[in-house]
């Protein structure tokens, strides 16, 4: 156990009656079990048992909600999701014998029966068919786990909360509520009508209900306090014309802010000017993601509802030079099948790409600009003499500026991210925020050909080091589908023959000239990926593209048109393959 229970009370048989996997049992059975078992209550944000614990009991939730949380190297926790009233927890650990793997926390007020390990094996004993029950739930939770994207249990209760009276947070709730009926969603929207309701009210709710969102302003009253302590997630409608308060939210210790579940959707109205740079909202929230919600658009409310129903779809794109061009295609024929586009992040040239993607370029706006950033003139012939790249990197820095400016990450249309290499720690980078171009530039510093970028004591290099296809990552933003081009699995290596008698620089160069890179740059490319296999990251997604491009070369800029067109070709192949429900959540999801 963690903390104490706040309160314990005399088992009923009515309590008992209402756990799933007790029916059958005999009363008198459970009447033997009374020493055993014990009902209590919980407070929301209080730990239920530590990863590492003991496993010397089950429980089962009466009402409220759980959630499960690994523990990661780096002292943050993943959030794995809820476990619901009528489920059992912590029954893994005290099959196999072994110390609990995850952190369990009340995510609300919860009531539970523990059953200790000894009441345990007296009612197996005396039922060997909840053995074989148990062993059913086991093997199907572990089959899960072990799939390429797991399924995690879904936040269904969701807090809107508006940070001023200007905004009609009823408008917003309907029209979510609308879009999620168009997927097929049974949908409630509470308000403070409900106040005087008790939870078994709630849980009702929410047992008939595919979502249930409640509808609050945020300030110092019951009704407010009541929805922080009964919401699965939090999202915070503010006006991007406006500056955050300070505090922006009373202070208080609900289990939603406490593990930063916790959204930002910033109101947008047209043209109008932005007040604070979305940075100061999402620190004034302790939000974890931010959205942009745009009252003339249609397609961000669409969004909103695919997240809140972890209907989501989330695009990734690998590093790999010049071979990353077919990413482009591959964006070309989603948007043709109507298929959403999420949330996008990447490595390297992929980021580059996705940063297009995410800025809501068109396809021709997408095409003009990397024509004229990376086609028209190689962004890596200002060569130099190595100190700490082959390539001064003024042109990849100029080229990257002209494009996307002085833009953070937080203020682009889609959710983003990239992923560089921090050398000084020897770890994956993941960057959510900050200037985009130098989340970029950091991204494709391969090691060798260009300088790294240095933020305070990061030494920072290319993604593709140590995760050049990061869908891992996108598993761990969203709760939906994952659509992957990989174009690394069709690297082929290097060409001995560029080896064997290599010329000098100023041959090299006389025949070539200055433009094209020197075999040197393969080299660096593959010694600096080599580590990582073409083949990681594949278990995640749940539509990977894999173009056609074994003959094309990394550093090969020019061949542009033929790299676009072989990833078009390669994502409408896959699509086409497509059936059943996937099919319909990918390609009929407008």
């Amino acid at each position: 156990m963690g903390l104490l229970p706040s309160r314990e009370n005399k088992l009923s048989q009515t309590i008992l009656d209402g756990l799933p996997f007790l029916q059958d049992v005999p009363k008198s059975t459970l009447k033997l079990l009374e020493n055993d078992m014990a009902h209590f209550s919980v407070p929301g944000g209080q730990q239920l048992f530590a990863a590492g614990a003991p496993a010397d009991a089950i429980y089962f939730v009466i009402s409220g909600s759980l959630g499960a949380f690994t523990p990661k190297s780096d002292g943050r926790s993943e959030f794995l999701g809820h476990i619901r009233t009528g489920e059992p927890v912590g029954e893994i650990a005290l099959v196999a014998g072994e110390n609990h793997q995850n952190d369990v926390y009340t995510l609300r007020d919860t009531e539970l029966v523990r059953l200790t390990r000894q009441g345990f094996m007296k009612l197996i004993k005396s039922n060997p068919g909840l053995l074989e029950r148990l062993t059913r739930v086991l093997l199907l939770r572990l089959r899960k786990s072990r799939r390429k994207q797991p399924r995690r249990a879904e936040p269904r209760v969701f807090a809107l909360m508006a940070t001023s009276p200007t905004i009609d947070v009823d408008l917003r709730a309907k029209a979510l509520a609308k879009e999620l009926e168009n997927l097929s969603f049974k949908v409630k929207i509470v308000d403070e009508s409900d106040a005087d309701k008790d939870s078994r009210y709630f849980d009702d709710l929410e047992a008939r209900h595919d979502i249930v969102i409640f509808k609050t302003a945020i300030g110092d009253s019951n009704w407010f306090r009541m929805s922080l302590r009964y919401a699965d997630r939090i999202w915070i409608l503010a006006r991007a014309d406006a500056h955050p308060s300070s505090p922006l939210m009373p202070d208080d210790e609900s289990p939603t802010r406490q593990f930063k579940l916790v959204d930002i959707i910033l109101l947008h109205h047209g043209n109008s000017r932005i007040g604070a740079e979305p940075a100061k909202w999402r620190d004034a929230a302790k939000a974890s993601r931010i959205f942009h919600w745009d009252g003339l658009n249609d397609d961000d409310c669409k969004r909103l509802a695919r997240v809140m129903a972890g209907r989501s779809v989330g695009l990734v794109m690998s590093g790999g030079g010049a071979r990353a061009y077919a990413s482009i295609g591959a964006v070309r024929a989603l948007r043709e099948a109507k298929c959403p586009i999420d949330l996008v992040g990447g490595t390297s040239m992929g980021a580059v790409v996705a940063a297009c993607v995410a800025s809501g370029w068109s396809d021709d706006e997408i095409d003009r600009r990397i024509r004229k950033a990376f086609v028209e003139s190689n962004p890596l012939a200002d060569y130099t003499l190595p100190v700490v790249g082959l390539v001064k990197g003024h042109r990849v820095d100029g080229r990257l500026a002209e494009h996307f400016g002085d833009i953070n990450i937080e203020s682009l249309e889609i959710p983003f991210y990239a992923v560089s290499t921090n050398l000084t720690h020897g770890a994956v980078r993941i960057h959510t925020e900050g200037l985009l171009r130098q989340a970029l530039r950091a991204s494709i510093a391969l090691p060798g050909i260009l300088p790294p970028i240095v933020d305070g004591e990061q030494v920072l290099v290319d993604g593709g080091v140590l995760n050049n296809f990061p869908s891992d990552v996108m598993r761990e933003l969203h709760r939906g589908k994952i659509i992957g081009v990989d174009v690394a699995q069709a690297d082929r290596g290097l060409n001995p023959q560029d080896f064997v008698n290599p010329p000098g620089f100023f041959r090299w160069t006389m025949k070539h000239g200055f433009s094209a890179a020197p075999p040197i740059a393969a080299l660096l490319m593959r010694a600096a990926t080599v580590s990582v296999d073409p083949k990681d990251g594949s278990q995640y997604t749940d539509v990977l593209i894999t173009p056609d491009i074994e003959d094309t070369e990394l550093r090969d800029w020019k061949a542009y048109d033929d790299i676009v067109e072989r990833g078009y070709i390669a994502t409408k192949k896959a699509l086409t393959q497509l059936n059943g429900p996937i099919a319909r959540t990918l390609i009929t999801s407008t």
